[in-house]
């Protein structure tokens, strides 16, 4: 090999080089520890009140091997007394694109505002983080491989995620259900006000007349005649799922709940 030829396989190898350390930190991130010190955290009256999640992504973008960090605002920015832990005031603030570079991040996502259809929940919580002036605090971490952020991809999909909580509704709440071609029963936990912002919460029966279900999907509401709860199996798993107007489901029965209504 001629002296050029080495000298110009050299110029390239130190550009390739010079080009990874320029693109590592923006392609392949590492999310924080977040959820180290987690502790449990319970919270009544929940019924109706406002939160948002928020996404930390990380991972590697190359390889689509994607992960995210979620913090939820419930508990937080005065919603003791205002049962609203997203407040326009903050939400409609935060561009997270900024988010993302503030803290290193590939992308940052928000999800909602929501207002939980859940009576009571019990969720672990960590490190407390504020996004552009909305605090949130780490409750979940999220394997994002073969999952999209984008709306309607996880519409009438079973997606599996991994946590430590129980969600309670009470006798007597009325609660909606979807049942899916395959047999399983899935519960409304979350309104969401995020695609369609006129969602009418009082209307939450009658939701079923507006959902475009998928063949073999049916909308059911019910008054419970006794608690329901909902857990993950004994692994940590729970399975989730999504109408299109974005209202977030668990699924129910087995290892996911006391009992299927």
């Amino acid at each position: 090999m001629s002296k050029n030829i080495k000298w110009a396989l050299g110029i390239v190898v130190a550009l390739i080089v010079v080009a990874a350390f320029v693109l590592y930190p923006k392609l392949v991130v590492t999310l924080p520890n977040d959820g180290a010190d987690a502790k449990p955290n319970t919270f009544k009256d929940t019924y109706g009140g406002r939160y948002t999640e928020m996404f930390q992504i990380g991972g590697n973008a190359i390889t689509k091997d994607l992960a995210a960090n979620v913090y939820n605002t419930w508990g937080l920015n005065g919603s003791d007394t205002t049962r609203d832990s997203s407040p326009p005031a903050l939400l409609d603030k935060i561009d997270v694109k900024e988010m993302a570079k503030q803290f290193g991040m590939l992308a940052v996502f928000k999800n909602g505002p929501r207002l939980w259809t859940l009576d009571w929940i019990e969720v672990e919580m960590g490190k407390e983080v504020d996004f552009g002036g909305m605090k949130a605090r780490w409750v979940n971490w999220l394997d994002l491989r073969g999952i999209s952020t984008a709306p309607g991809a996880a519409d009438y999909k079973d997606i599996t995620v991994t946590r430590h909580t129980r969600f309670g509704f009470n006798k007597g709440t009325r609660v909606s259900l979807l049942d899916d071609p395959e047999g399983n029963t899935w519960c409304m936990k979350s309104f969401s006000l995020i695609t369609f912002p006129d969602q009418s919460f009082a209307d939450i029966a009658n939701l079923g007349s507006r959902l475009k279900l998928p063949a073999g999907w049916k909308f059911r509401s019910v008054v419970l005649e006794q608690d329901l709860i909902l857990t993950p199996d004994n692994t940590g798993t729970a399975h989730i799922t999504q109408d299109d107007f974005g209202n977030t489901y668990d699924r129910v029965g087995g290892p996911y709940s006391n009992y299927k209504p």
